[in-house]
């Protein structure tokens, strides 16, 4: 499109892009999304555990809940220092990344099955919780892309407030996890 002040003519490509937008709705169906894969530990934990406590609960909560509004806040911060390298390799990352996933994947299902281990230690916890949210940190990386636009602030506070959402969200839904299990 041609811009009469400028004289610029932006490209079908950037038109398209200046569109896109991310809003509350948006916002809410992602932070379940993004969710599931905690709420499916969360399950198992509850699964494996006899007797569960209030402690229990909120440690499942609070572990996929921070891990998850803290990932997509790192992905945003590192994607808005390294735009214009992460839109040249970004497909190639994800490729490896999924076929690294899917092997490993591939490899868990032909291995002899582990003995499950329902400790709340912070190991295991720590651990899962950065396990589950991977993903989240390359949302993170989208929001740099796809704008997060639910107040007319400043960029920096729309994504404040949907990395909140995301481990609020998370937390809730752990927690449920957690008591659907057991």
């Amino acid at each position: 499109m041609y811009n009469e002040g400028s004289g610029y003519q932006s490209t079908w490509k950037e038109e398209i892009q200046r569109d896109i937008r991310m809003g509350l709705f948006e916002l809410l169906l992602l932070s379940i999304g993004l969710a599931m894969d905690a709420f499916a530990v969360s399950i198992c934990k509850g699964l494996a555990t006899l007797k569960i406590s209030k402690r229990e609960y909120l440690l499942c909560g609070i572990w996929f809940g921070l891990f998850q509004g803290l990932m997509p806040l790192i992905g945003y911060l590192a994607g808005s220092l390294f735009a214009s390298l992460i839109n040249m390799i970004a497909p190639w990352v994800a490729f490896v990344l999924l076929s690294l996933i899917g092997g490993n994947m591939i490899k868990e299902a032909l291995s002899p099955d582990e003995a499950a281990d329902p400790g709340f230690d912070f190991k295991t916890m720590f651990m899962m919780a950065l396990a589950t949210s991977i993903d989240a940190l390359a949302v993170g990386i989208t929001f740099v892309a796809v704008p997060v636009e639910i107040f007319d602030t400043g960029r920096f506070a729309n994504v404040l407030f949907a990395v909140s959402v995301i481990g609020v969200i998370t937390f809730i839904i752990s927690m449920v996890g957690v008591r659907i299990g057991n």
